[in-house]
């Protein structure tokens, strides 16, 4: 049995998107926290596209941002373009997304991260988690160093196994030129966690020099001057112009030639992709009646020429890559700076998961981000941000955070992961949400701030914001709108508008609040009970629900078998724990 100090209350694995944000979010709570990363000069680096939110993602960032979190105000840091999608719909269904300068937002996170009291920043690779009799007590780095602690993160995203694919072309990696967290991954494995393996990818980088702009349409950043977060007054940098383009016949044509240099088609990816966002092989291949598929070509920096082509993510060869690229109009003579490749990588199935994030298995772990099967930087921050909540709260013995699918689509999206698992990288979207009337992105503040505020989670100038926007909110809604923030006026038109169909909305929210307090009695037993199916009890085995209300949300659950349960948990009137 280990006898040691402490180091830290918390360590972090990883400082991306998740990992920056836990270690944040826990320091904010009083923890001494220590984040450890083999790259701390990568630390908030966007691997990916260079856009933050959008539909469904643009709520969580907004929802982070009310717990004070970093993405919304790195965001308005490095925002080079902004766009409000769905913006013809109603406010329910917008979603803010901005594409952001990459040296500049990883500088934002940084410079976000430096001062905040509690939080270390250390150099190095986990190796192991350190652990007594499954509970962990720390981690131990390639480097022999160990660390001790009480709650541990794994924030690891594509490292755990990392293995990169192009073409012919094999390498292990979290993403290109960084190495993968192989010892943590088979320790891991060694421990006979849930483990699956998940697939991603990217496309190639483009010199925007020698893309004929004059042949594509403009797409303009909006005007109206919104930010991500009501902390930013302002907009901070000079925008610039999006374009769109379309794959051609002769694109498709050179990518169904080139599908055997394709190691998605030629098997060596076991993963599966995310669906929402495909590889260019793989629209062409499951739509091929499809005259073209667009692409939104997003510079990357505004003093940097790289572009991102949005929409032909792909891990062809290189050469099948060049071809592919000079058969779209306005970039017959582009230059690829860096192709496009796929990441395959170790997950957690997120059902070994409860809704603080925590590891049940291991006592004292929090995963969040792409190991627990998600794909996006929203995704993983909003992750990050309740693991790092719930890590503090283990380690100073506060109270835990569990967000449910009226108050959040946090809240939604880790109940999904708890409750359904994953069989290809989750995505947010504004139609996972039931109760998406009230979880608008404009009023993320005013439906979290007050349980933000009594976490503790909030510095002293946020707290002073919350309360200065409280009163203004209240000064609008009795009619007086002298010097109230145009943002805050239109939330509140907004709800009056929408308040006949709240009123419906909460009569529905409380039902399934009712249900939450019907606790199921321990799955050893269901077998037991009269009425339920064999398939039944498969889905909710393997979905251990621990209310009615939760086996109401387990994907095949018929209402027969919530009625047989209903009335075996009415006898035993088991209370919730």
């Amino acid at each position: 049995m280990f006898h040691v100090k402490h180091d830290y209350d918390v360590i972090v694995i990883g400082g991306g998107h998740a990992g920056t944000e836990a270690a944040a979010a826990a320091a904010r709570r009083g923890a001494a926290v220590a984040l450890l990363t083999q790259r701390p000069d990568r630390m908030g680096a966007m691997s990916c596209n260079p856009s933050i939110g959008g539909l469904g993602k643009g709520h969580l960032v907004r929802e982070v941002d009310a717990f004070d979190g970093l993405m919304a105000r790195a965001s308005d840091a490095a925002a080079i373009h902004h766009r409000m999608l769905n913006r013809s719909k109603g406010l329910a269904v917008q979603g803010p997304r901005i594409q952001a300068d990459r040296g500049r937002y990883l500088a934002a996170i940084q410079g976000l991260l430096a001062p905040q009291p509690g939080l270390t920043i250390l150099a190095g690779e986990a190796a192991e988690l350190l652990l007594d009799h499954d509970r962990v007590m720390g981690v131990m780095t390639v480097e022999g160093q160990r660390l001790h602690a009480s709650a541990v993160v794994l924030a690891t995203g594509t490292f755990l196994g990392g293995r990169l694919f192009r073409g012919d072309e094999r390498h292990e990696g979290g993403r290109v030129d960084e190495a993968p967290a192989n010892r943590l991954g088979q320790q891991l494995r060694a421990l006979c966690l849930p483990i699956g393996r998940l697939k991603t990818g990217t496309p190639p980088r483009l010199d925007g020099r020698s893309i004929n702009w004059a042949r594509l349409e403009p797409q303009s950043s909006d005007e109206d001057g919104w930010t991500m977060s009501p902390m930013s007054p302002h907009r901070q940098l000079p925008q610039v112009a999006c374009a769109i383009t379309r794959t051609t016949q002769a694109t498709h044509d050179i990518i169904r030639a080139g599908l055997s240099t394709s190691p998605l088609f030629g098997g060596a990816i076991e993963g599966q992709g995310p669906r929402y966002c495909p590889s260019i092989e793989d629209k062409v291949h499951r739509f091929g009646d499809r005259k073209g598929h667009q692409i939104f070509l997003e510079p990357e920096a505004l003093d940097d020429a790289t572009v991102y082509p949005n929409g032909i993510s792909t891990s062809l060869a290189t050469s099948v890559q060049a071809a592919m690229i000079r058969s779209i109009t306005g970039l017959e003579h582009s230059r690829i700076i860096t192709p496009g490749y796929a990441v395959e990588y170790d997950y957690i199935d997120p059902r070994a998961l409860d809704h603080r994030l925590h590891l049940a298995a291991l006592p004292g772990v929090f995963c969040a981000g792409q190991i627990n099967g998600t794909t996006g930087y929203e995704e993983a921050a909003a992750q990050g941000l309740v693991a790092g909540l719930n890590a503090a709260a283990r380690a100073l013995d506060l109270a835990s955070v569990k967000l449910d699918r009226a108050t959040s689509y946090m809240g939604v999206m880790i109940d999904d992961l708890v409750l359904q698992g994953v069989s290809e990288p989750y995505r947010m979207l504004t139609a996972r949400a039931e109760f998406r009337l009230s979880l608008r992105a404009d009023n993320a503040e005013m439906r979290l701030s007050s349980m933000a505020m009594e976490l503790g989670c909030v510095s002293h100038e946020r707290r002073d914001h919350i309360e200065r926007r409280a009163e203004q909110r209240e000064r609008a809604r009795a009619g007086i709108i002298t010097d109230i923030p145009t943002d805050l006026l239109r939330e509140v038109e907004e709800d009056a508008r929408y308040a006949p169909y709240l009123t419906r909305q909460a009569e529905e929210i409380e039902r399934m609040r009712k249900d939450e307090h019907v606790a199921l009695p321990p799955s050893s037993t269901w077998r037991d009970i009269p009425g339920l199916s064999n398939e039944m009890l498969e889905r909710l085995t393997s979905a251990a629900p621990q209310t009615l209300a939760e086996a109401s949300r387990v994907r095949g659950v018929t209402p027969a078998a919530l009625s047989t349960l209903w009335l075996h948990a009415r006898k035993l009137q088991r209370p919730v724990a």
